[in-house]
């Protein structure tokens, strides 16, 4: 395990980064539901670290769905229907691997039915103060690229502004699952190569709608944006 900083990130405590480790493997199939890890002791051996780094572990990948512990059955790999697929650090790990092409689909298609229905609402009773915060992230996407932390963060924002100008608390709450789905997925597609093209005009044209109080426009807007991006994303995944 590594949990030295990069790039001025702060290092992952050790009992992030043995969850961080625990949950991708999970994720990508080498861990399988209902595989019983071995003992506290003997896991936190095997992973050269103390009892309660590990056993924090646990209770992170616990609180996530992956894992659950039972006294006398010990800690097992939980059905993947009980896996939080939106939680931002399972998105992460999920891309922290190979994404199949189902599990993409079906993100893509969670995106289809929150993003256009609050864009809608976003059109609608949009404050100066949402446009503005919209605006400034299409101006941070113009500048930096998504080729760039940067950009990405900027296309979050984006995301995330449309969520708030919304108005709608349960939808507000989705915010944080919604802005990782956009920065893994933009993150992923440039693995190897760079962006297809240049998807700045779709948010823009969101974001014209939203300003214009078009709530249809608005709704027609971001499923586009999101078509295209899955196409983009197709062209991403491995064969």
């Amino acid at each position: 395990m590594d949990n030295r900083s990069t790039k001025g990130k702060p290092a992952l405590r050790i009992h992030q980064t043995i969850a961080h480790d625990l949950g991708t493997a999970i994720l990508a199939g080498r861990h399988l539901p209902g595989e019983i890890f071995d003992g506290e002791i003997d896991q936190a051996e095997r992973l050269g670290v103390s009892r309660t780094a590990y056993r924090e572990a646990v209770r992170i990948l616990t609180a996530k769905g992956l894992l659950e512990s039972r006294p006398k059955t010990g800690t097992r790999v939980t059905p993947r229907s009980r896996w939080n697929m939106l939680d931002p650090d399972v998105l992460a790990w999920m891309f922290a691997g190979e994404p199949d092409e189902s599990f993409v689909r079906d993100l893509f298609e969670l995106r289809g039915v929150i993003e256009p229905a609050a864009s809608s609402f976003a059109a609608r009773r949009r404050t100066d103060a949402h446009l503005k915060a919209m605006s400034e992230a299409v101006e941070g996407m113009r500048r930096h690229g998504l080729a760039t932390p940067e950009g990405r963060a900027a296309d979050q924002q984006f995301h995330k502004a449309i969520l708030a100008a919304a108005c709608n608390e349960p939808l507000a709450s989705l915010a944080s699952s919604v802005g990782a789905a956009v920065s893994w997925t933009t993150t992923f597609k440039q693995r190897t190569r760079a962006l297809p093209r240049d998807p700045l005009p779709d948010h823009v044209a969101v974001y014209e709608a939203i300003r214009d109080q078009d709530a249809d426009r608005a709704h027609a807007t971001m499923a586009e944006l999101l078509r295209l991006a899955l196409a983009d994303m197709k062209i991403a995944l491995p064969a």
